[in-house]
């Protein structure tokens, strides 16, 4: 048996730390700022989760950041004072595991922030031994970062001590329990990092879960020289979400999140554009093409798309028949929090020059209760539950 088959028929709840719970206001939700989220607001909340029926938490990074998201990294070792102290986690696990409930957490080995100190360092002095734990192609302020996004400088991880500095923050909060991570822009280290860190991981952590984000969606031409996937040009001209793409990572990762399903979901349920038929038959296809245990985590949306029951014209029974759809899949279901609650939103994040993917972040609103569709989804995840 696969050390990690318990994630499988896992049912995963998706939360944003700072956007969940724990806040006391939501004024100026739509700025990119700290709203006040907090890990001991997840902790409260667990009752919730186990009510729903949820197997696993997923939490998005709380190590110390200088964006409210937590994306952009100062410290993989430390956790974020505005999301609460190492304690807070140590705590957050060991209350889902005593509540049944696995939790993995997102991991960010590919950039950090520009405010992390060793960059700063590697900027103001040029004999720093930190200069080539980055890429400068021209010192100090010219420097391949994630895609375009000069907050967010790119690690050097093919230099050993970079490598190893990331590897072993990996190690560090696996050993507080965590049962894993769902690895953010997989695309954007080598292979060879991801062979090395599997090799890592697994000797000291079998049990614990790697799930890549392998997403082509926005990337331009130029940008391609950020990443190191293999064969990126055809990867890049088949699309955001290519089987090829997923591919890549069989045997250095346990699975990646399915894009595929996520788009072939869409184009039925909110357009009609594939019949039935076509649609079972290029599932069929789409499972065919993996080993039965690379997982495939289905999702209708995630904190970087518009919600799915904004792009179906808030049709709630267009979202249930999408639910349906998504969890008679042999694969893991994830809800992207306040799915289960009717969230939405008024304008596509597409309409924004920047900071648009906040009209998907937005405040879980505790003060309303959609009862029947929590009912809905709580019937969808007992009978994924008994399977």
């Amino acid at each position: 048996m696969n050390e990690v088959d318990w994630l499988k028929d896992s049912v995963i709840y998706q939360v944003f730390i700072d956007r969940f719970a724990g806040f006391q206001t939501t004024e100026n939700w739509d700025q990119p700022i700290f709203l006040g989220g907090t890990i001991r607001g997840i902790i409260d909340k667990l009752p919730y989760l186990t009510e729903l029926g949820v197997t696993t938490l997923w939490i998005s990074p709380f190590y110390k950041t200088s964006a409210y998201h937590g994306y952009h990294i100062t410290d993989f070792y430390q956790v974020d004072p505005h999301f609460g102290t190492s304690d807070d986690i140590k705590e957050l696990i060991q209350t889902c595991h005593k509540n049944n409930l696995s939790i993995i957490a997102d991991f960010v080995p590919n950039h950090c922030s520009k405010q992390h100190p060793f960059f700063k360092e590697a900027q103001n002095n040029k004999n720093s031994p930190y200069r080539d734990w980055f890429y400068f192609t021209h010192w100090p302020d010219e420097y391949l970062c994630f895609l375009s996004v000069k907050e967010i400088p790119k690690l050097n991880l093919d230099n050993p001590l970079t490598r190893d500095h990331i590897v072993n923050a990996a190690k560090y909060w696996l050993s507080f329990g965590l049962d894993g991570f769902r690895l953010d822009h997989v695309i954007g280290p080598s292979h060879a990092f991801w062979k090395y860190f599997r090799s890592e991981i697994k000797d000291q952590f079998p049990h614990a879960v790697l799930i890549g984000e392998a997403w082509m969606m926005g990337i331009k031409k130029q940008e391609l020289r950020t990443l190191q996937v293999r064969n990126k040009f055809l990867n890049w001209l088949s699309g955001a979400s290519s089987d090829q793409l997923f591919k890549e990572y069989l045997g250095e990762l346990d699975g990646v999140l399915d894009f595929k399903v996520t788009e072939l979901i869409k184009k039925f349920v909110t357009n009609q554009k594939i019949p039935e038929k076509m649609l079972k038959k290029q599932l069929k296809k789409h499972y065919t093409q993996f080993p039965e245990d690379f997982i495939l985590p289905t999702f209708l949306d995630n904190h970087d798309m518009d919600r799915f029951l904004f792009t179906s014209g808030n049709d709630k029974e267009k979202l249930k028949a999408a639910a349906i759809l998504q969890f008679s899949l042999p694969q893991p279901a994830i809800i992207y929090y306040g799915t289960e609650k009717a969230m939405t939103q008024t304008v596509s994040q597409w309409k924004f020059p920047s900071n648009g993917d906040l009209q998907a972040r937005q405040p879980m609103n505790w003060d309303i209760q959609d009862s029947e569709l929590f009912t809905f989804y709580k019937k969808l995840i007992q009978k994924k539950n008994k399977k």
